[in-house]
């Protein structure tokens, strides 16, 4: 792979050189030389020239061994910066094993805290967690939180993108609690570090309701959809587009609500039988609430009014009117939105010349989906260690209505009847339709992945070297 699309936080793209003072160094090395290797790989790094700025980062790691050797804490940055630029390029295997050699050379030696570990330990989580290991990623991830806590105070700014990809972990394998717990450290963090009156408080509080709404508690999100959109107004009048992400969330919350009901833990707002069409129509229609269509046309009217129009703003938001009109039944309206978003976000491509501006629609995107109830996302358990984790991976053909035609099940780890019940969720899926040249197109081979929980069952009878047996 010669690079991943990552967002690249803190630990991906911090760089130092550590320690490499003049009085040290081998008689056969310029006292300079560090200096000027580092900064040709920092110049490296910062152009995204991968390739080189991994050539000085190896040439780093072999002159600090030369001058400290191979068991030195002075190892430390240089090892974590090789494995940084292994990461971005997309060699998990590589930053794994460089992050793992970094953290085994001070681990233990140090009575108390060390402040080196912190890079090192989240290079690792993020590793893990880009290679499907969450919760391995969770506990180095939750070490490095530890310690920048410990060691910069409980609210420091710098843990942030920390807590971030730990949140992100905790999400993976379902640890809402968890979550939850650290999406509100790290608004607390942002309210200390801005002041509560702070126009840079409207993204926290943006992911924040983002990770509400993921969890069907969408009148909690639209309070803090409101609370950004209020700090909009009054700080930035002269500037209204700066409360768009607010209004958007907003009118999601609303048509969040209407699809699944005020909690998606409870009761459905309309149960998704054999054959039934989760779209709202007719004994749902006045689920919808109709303040959010108008939240998003005045979004519209707002990004219009701007000079110069923000296409790829205009185009989202397009969309967004498309995804409402679609789930309610309208789908003349849905396609006019549709290719009209089409239109926006083709005029951002060509004027940036960044043909993926049009990303947003060139593939079905999930609007509405209820796991089967024993998916990982749903269940609730009280001891883990009595089931096991199934993966399931189906290809569906989604129409040009967003319906799904057809599933196949490309693989499954998971008991019949228990694939049979996500099959049956799969089919029962809803996706805003591809659009090509602002026209709605089928599409086939579209992939959905569902991970169920299988409790596991054991004979009483059974030896303790017999492996366990998941029952259906």
């Amino acid at each position: 792979m010669a690079g991943i699309s990552l967002p690249l936080r803190a630990a991906l793209t911090l760089i130092t050189l550590g320690s490499c003072p003049s009085a040290v160094l081998a008689a056969d090395i310029a006292p300079n030389e560090p200096l000027q290797i580092f900064a040709r790989f920092k110049s490296a790094l910062e152009a995204d020239d991968l390739a080189t700025a991994g050539q000085r980062a190896e040439e780093l790691v072999t002159l600090t061994e030369a001058q400290h050797g191979k068991d030195s804490r002075e190892l430390v940055n240089p090892l974590t910066n090789l494995g940084t630029v292994q990461f971005r390029r997309g060699n998990f295997a590589a930053a794994e094993a460089h992050y793992q050699r970094a953290i085994a050379l001070i681990e233990g030696q140090v009575s108390g805290a060390d402040r080196l570990l912190i890079r090192p330990l989240q290079g690792l989580g993020e590793t893990w967690l880009v290679t499907n290991r969450p919760a391995d990623a969770a506990t180095a991830l939750k070490r490095a939180v530890d310690l920048s806590r410990n060691l910069d105070g409980l609210h420091n700014a710098a843990q942030l993108d920390t807590v971030d990809a730990l949140i992100e972990a905790y999400e993976n394998i379902g640890a809402k609690a968890e979550a939850e717990r650290e999406h509100q450290y790290a608004f607390r963090i942002a309210e200390t570090s801005f002041g509560k009156r702070d126009l840079r408080l409207i993204e926290p509080l943006d992911r924040y309701a983002h990770f509400f709404e993921s969890v069907g508690r969408y009148a909690t999100a639209r309070g803090l959809h409101a609370r950004a959109l209020q700090l909009a107004e009054e700080l930035s009048a002269d500037k209204p587009v700066v409360g768009i992400p607010a209004l958007r969330g907003l009118a999601r919350t609303w048509l969040l609500e209407a699809i699944y009901g005020p909690e998606v833990e409870a009761q459905p707002a309309f149960e998704l039988k054999d054959g039934s069409d989760p779209f709202v129509n007719k004994a749902n229609q006045t689920r919808l609430n109709s303040e959010g269509l108008r939240t998003l046309t005045f979004a519209v009217d707002i990004v219009n009014r701007s000079k110069p129009v923000d296409q790829r703003q205009l185009g989202e938001l397009l969309a967004q009117i498309g995804d409402w009109y679609l789930v309610s039944g309208n789908l003349g309206r849905a396609y006019v939105s549709y290719a009209d978003s089409w239109k926006a976000l083709s005029n951002a491509a060509t004027a940036s010349g960044t043909p993926q501006l049009r990303a947003l629609l060139e593939s079905p995107r999930v609007l509405v989906y209820r796991a089967p109830s024993g998916s990982v996302s749903r269940m609730k358990v009280q001891s883990p260690d009595d089931y096991a984790i199934k993966d399931i991976e189906m290809r569906l053909k989604v129409g040009k209505d967003g319906k799904v035609q057809d599933v196949v099940v490309a693989s499954t780890t998971a008991p019949e009847n228990s694939t049979k019940a996500a099959v049956l969720a799969a089919r029962k899926t809803r996706f805003a339709p591809r659009i090509v040249e602002g026209e709605p197109a089928e599409t086939e081979g579209v992939v959905l992945r569902e991970q169920l929980m299988i409790r596991i069952q054991r004979s009483p009878q059974a030896s303790s070297s017999d492996p366990p047996v998941a029952k259906p």
